[in-house]
């Protein structure tokens, strides 16, 4: 058996071609054009990478983008100087901090500061307890592609066991939540590993619907996936390959070759949930546009 991909790309595609065109009737019935600002500490370059093509997808379905990039050396002040700014502006419906923020700046203290009515990727405390009540708000933008994914290739969560490894702010305890919540794409039974998890085979030999956030490549194998599972990879890693232009390649946290042998649906890296991340930030900045349009 070898499983269908699960791509990541191609869903992509097909949503921002809709967000697109809901883009350009809010603009014809309102007059306002959704705007995402995003803020840029440092150079590392695979956050200044993802940034350039969050500002391309923001041109591509008619959005307004407003890029500010600040030196490394830059305070933690400067920083929620330009968070404040983007809370005032009207023209700025979404506000993206790009993390991970230089040792010296408390990325809790900067995320804080984001309006929550601005806080298009759902970090902030406010919206993270509205999404553990199950109450409307910004969902993060990594667990909800990956719930998107999973609803748009059919796969039924409702008394199915998922197992998360990973508990990231960003996505493990998020996905969790979603799939654990009473609605389409949840009502799941979830599992939670994390580095203390003794034995993780035992946890994940279980899974209908394997979701890996590691970190780390590798970390789950063939053997130690269900047969006919669903497997997401969350992870990007880069490791060495000299036959590569730039000496590296991209990996996920599963191995996919072997895998692949098992599952029945599986993402690939890159191609797979990457994509669906930058969408989910294009829909929650329109959602934004569109509840201030309403506020007018």
């Amino acid at each position: 058996m070898s499983a269908e991909i699960l791509n990541g790309k191609s869903l992509a595609a097909e949503m921002r071609t809709e967000i697109a065109t809901q883009v350009a009737e809010l603009k014809a019935k309102t007059g306002v054009t959704p705007g995402l600002g995003v803020i840029l500490v440092g150079a590392d370059p695979a956050s200044t990478s993802y940034v350039t093509a969050k500002e391309r997808a923001c041109a591509e379905a008619g959005m307004y983008s407003q890029d500010v990039r600040l030196a490394a050396q830059a305070t933690q002040a400067e920083v929620l100087k330009m968070v404040e700014e983007m809370n005032r502006c009207p023209l700025i419906h979404g506000i993206l901090v790009q993390l991970p923020l230089p040792r010296h700046i408390d990325e809790s203290v900067v995320i804080n500061a984001i309006a929550p009515e601005k806080d298009v990727d759902g970090f902030t405390p406010v919206n993270v307890g509205r999404m553990t009540i199950g109450e409307t708000c910004f969902l993060p933008c990594t667990p909800h592609g990956i719930i998107q994914m999973l609803l748009k290739a059919g796969v039924e969560t409702s008394g199915k066991h998922a197992v998360v490894v990973g508990r990231s702010n960003i996505v493990g305890k998020p996905v969790a939540q979603l799939l654990m919540r009473k609605a389409r794409g949840g009502n799941a039974t979830v599992t939670v590993c994390h580095t203390g998890t003794r034995e993780l085979s035992a946890f994940t030999l279980q899974a209908d619907i394997l979701i890996v956030a590691a970190g780390r490549p590798n970390t789950v194998t063939g053997g130690m996936i269900k047969p006919g599972a669903v497997v997401i990879d969350v992870g990007v890693n880069r490791v060495p390959d000299a036959a590569r232009p730039g000496g590296f390649r991209l990996v996920g946290d599963v191995d996919f070759e072997s895998a692949k042998e098992r599952a029945a649906l599986i993402t690939p890296v890159p191609g797979g949930v990457g994509p669906m991340t930058i969408t989910m930030l294009l829909h929650n900045t329109l959602e934004s546009a569109r509840r201030a349009a309403m506020r007018k």
